[in-house]
């Protein structure tokens, strides 16, 4: 597993572990999450489906596709369940959202938050 370090007077909440690059899921992780949307809409994710911006749905570098994700925005408290559909982000981010994901966090305006994620179902 690769480390790095915590964000420097990030939020503390559900879990309190250091951003990672995943190789085995781990219960509960800490990370940088963006969003992707109407631009690829209709495109193929790589596990085969076409995106819909209005779904549910993340990218993430390792874990298994379906996997389902409860992922938590710590300054608002706002969270969403999604389903790893796609691979990616990079750039050092964690996750890549949907737009409607996103939105249900509250991150759409500025268009990237330190998120909470933990495996729910798969991974």
């Amino acid at each position: 597993m690769a480390v790095a370090p915590a964000m420097a007077g990030a939020p503390r909440g559900h879990c309190a572990a250091p951003v990672v690059v995943w190789e085995k899921a781990p219960s509960c992780s800490r990370g940088i999450a963006s969003w992707y949307g109407r631009e690829l809409r209709g495109h193929r994710t790589a596990s085969g489906e076409r995106f819909n911006p209005k779904e549910l749905t993340a990218a993430h570098p390792t874990l298994p596709f379906q996997t389902r994700l409860k992922v938590t925005n710590p300054r608002n408290g706002r969270t969403v369940t999604v389903r790893v559909n796609d691979r990616g982000p990079g750039n050092g981010r964690a996750i890549d959202l949907s737009e409607a994901a996103a939105r249900q966090l509250g991150i759409h305006d500025r268009g990237f938050a330190l998120v909470e994620m933990q495996v729910t179902q798969g991974g």
